[in-house]
């Protein structure tokens, strides 16, 4: 738009029409109106000529001289100007921004609720205000759950874990139970028990109860062998097992005069089809560590769990078998090993439990100490619902530590 200047006297010109000029859009309306504008041509560009020709004016601008003739630009910008500046849009913006991760990061999106506590005064709290005040897991609480988790941990493969002892009676088959049954409330997948004691092994009836055992199909480890080569589904695995719950059985052989007649390759084979189907296995194997199937057990074993008692006698035990194996191959299954102390017959006060305990805890990479429970004393059902909340996380410990060991 043209700039209108006006008059020194601020008078209109002789001719030209009175307007009145309210605002600034106004007056501009008017001066175009007043004087339109004239469009004039641009100068044409003049062909260059060589020295000492006459160049022709013809076409050149009116008004303009020959030797007026423009100069031609020097060259025609090819770029944006560096002042203009270009906003990215919307779209450009999110293609340009990197793309959230709903799966693991959902704290991004969603604050994170504390866990409910459970019993205590957080417990109570919570309840009192009907969830409005929730202060978190206690320590105690938060120890639990930390527990589950690395019960429950996801394993890739299948591993077996053997329990033994060079004395009967001090909770090797209580252990057995008692773990297993743990490790079948928190993992995913149910774990599988096998009775490989020589001894008439009574794993399956401390699992059910000897009353229901009797009344179910005694099928047992003998069973299995004879018809192992039939067996190529779950399904049919399942015909010679028993349950406890989640947790799954294999019965040891009560008969005298075969039970000491498993051998090594024999196991070998009963491990090899369990490891189809079960991502853990625990091995009950008896007293002793010179028995037929004992070389083919610590063979396929990922893990070791030594019971021993609070007795002096019970501690030599596992220390010797800790030192027997070291020394004929299974070093390694011994640096790992975990120690389960038993306090089965609640020694006298006389015994220095903690100086026992000193006295493995070296040799071992974990010593978990079961305290007294007659759920586990008496010799029958081991359940967990009637045993005492610390014999639950004693198991709970030796679970999490059997699972840490499968590497």
């Amino acid at each position: 738009m043209p700039v209108v200047t006006p008059s020194p006297s601020g008078q209109p010109e002789p001719g030209a029409p009175l307007t009145r000029r309210t605002s600034w859009a106004e007056a501009a309306a008017a001066a175009d109106a007043a004087k339109p504008v004239t469009h004039v041509p641009a100068p044409t560009r003049l062909p260059s000529s060589a020295p000492g020709t006459q160049t022709d004016t013809s076409d050149a601008v009116p008004g303009l001289a020959a030797t007026d003739t423009p100069s031609a630009p020097s060259a025609a910008p090819s770029e944006t100007p560096a002042f203009r500046r270009t906003r990215p849009t919307v779209a450009d913006t999110i293609a340009e921004s990197p793309m959230p991760d709903f799966i693991s990061s959902p704290g991004l999106f969603v604050k994170e609720q504390k866990p409910r506590p459970r019993g205590g005064v957080r417990g109570a709290i919570y309840s009192m205000t009907g969830g409005a005040w929730n202060l978190g897991p206690g320590p105690k609480q938060r120890q639990e759950e930390e527990l589950g988790r690395r019960i429950s941990r996801q394993l890739q493969g299948s591993y077996n874990t053997a329990v033994l002892s060079l004395k009967g009676g001090i909770g090797k088959t209580s252990t057995t139970v008692g773990v297993g049954l743990t490790l079948a409330e928190y993992r995913g997948d149910a774990p599988c028990a096998i009775d490989a004691n020589p001894d008439s092994g009574d794993l399956v009836e401390r699992a059910l109860g000897e009353g229901i055992y009797q009344q179910s199909s005694p099928r047992t480890i003998t069973d299995l062998l004879e018809n192992i080569e039939s067996i190529d589904s779950l399904t049919a695995l399942s015909r010679y097992m028993h349950h406890a719950g989640r947790l799954h059985l294999i019965a040891g052989e009560q008969d005298p005069e075969v039970s000491d007649s498993l051998t090594a390759e024999e196991y070998l084979r009963i491990r090899k089809l369990i490891s189809a189907y079960y991502s853990v296995a625990l091995t009950d194997c008896g007293t002793g560590v010179t028995h037929n199937a004992m070389s083919g057990i610590l063979q396929s074993a990922d893990n070791l769990v030594i019971a021993a008692g609070y007795a002096v006698s019970g501690a030599k035990r596992a220390r010797s078998t800790l030192q027997w194996l070291a020394s004929h191959g299974y070093e390694e299954l011994a640096r790992n090993a975990i120690v389960v102390i038993t306090d089965k017959d609640e020694v006298s006060s006389r015994v220095d439990k903690d100086a026992i305990e000193e006295h493995l805890a070296g040799i071992c990479r974990e010593l978990i100490a079961v305290p007294h429970d007659r759920g586990v004393a008496d010799g029958d059902l081991v359940t967990l619902d009637v045993l005492r909340p610390d014999t639950r996380r004693a198991y709970k410990e030796i679970a999490a530590a059997i699972v840490d060991g499968y590497r």
